[in-house]
């Protein structure tokens, strides 16, 4: 036994495992569909057990919600002003959907939780929240504007990869870009009172 492998506290997952299972994850979705994509078919892909896939993800919901959260990573908030910042943020939405799988198991997880509250509850708070919260911070928004920002971009992009089998293409995520960005990119703080008093 390595040094490495004695100091590991006991029930800790393996390195490399995650990312192991993470990408057959992707690529059984892509290859079979969102539906096919069993955990006993994720974890042949991916070499291991299936109780390992198990220990680590009580459920396929909790899966898919954490391969996302590393498919996604951290959202790109920078710009020189509001609306470059969500202009990055909207670019960076429709390029992670676009990548093979992501988008497929976006759209069947979004799906399943409409009738699971459990699973919706995970993807409420281990997907949205993360995101919602850093939002807030990078642009000075309230909960309730930034939520329906996320739902008009990312309920847009996956209605279009829902219906078309295919994300969004370039000149469409820049009509959208046009289309939302001036309802966001003013501060509601700044704009002039309409009180008459």
């Amino acid at each position: 036994m390595t040094s490495t492998a004695a100091a590991r506290p006991p029930g800790r997952p393996r390195a490399g495992v995650n990312d192991v299972v993470f990408a057959a994850t992707l690529s059984t979705v892509r290859e079979l569909g969102y539906a096919r994509a069993t955990v006993e078919r994720i974890a042949v892909a991916a070499g291991v057990a299936k109780s390992t896939v198990y220990r680590r993800w009580p459920s396929k919901g909790a899966l898919i919600v954490d391969c996302l959260l590393d498919a996604f990573g951290p959202a790109p908030l920078e710009g020189a002003d509001r609306a470059e910042s969500m202009t990055s943020a909207i670019r960076w939405i429709a390029a992670k959907i676009g990548e093979p799988g992501v988008g497929d198991a976006f759209a069947g997880v979004f799906s399943d939780a409409v009738s699971d509250p459990a699973l919706r509850e995970i993807l409420s708070t281990r997907l949205q929240d993360p995101y919602r919260i850093a939002f807030q911070h990078a642009l000075g928004e309230p909960e309730n504007r930034v939520l329906f920002f996320i739902d008009v971009v990312v309920g847009t992009l996956l209605h279009r990869m829902g219906m078309t089998g295919e994300p969004m293409v370039e000149a469409d995520v820049t009509a959208l870009i046009e289309m939302i960005v001036p309802h966001f990119a003013t501060d509601p703080s700044a704009a002039p009172s309409t009180d008459p008093n």
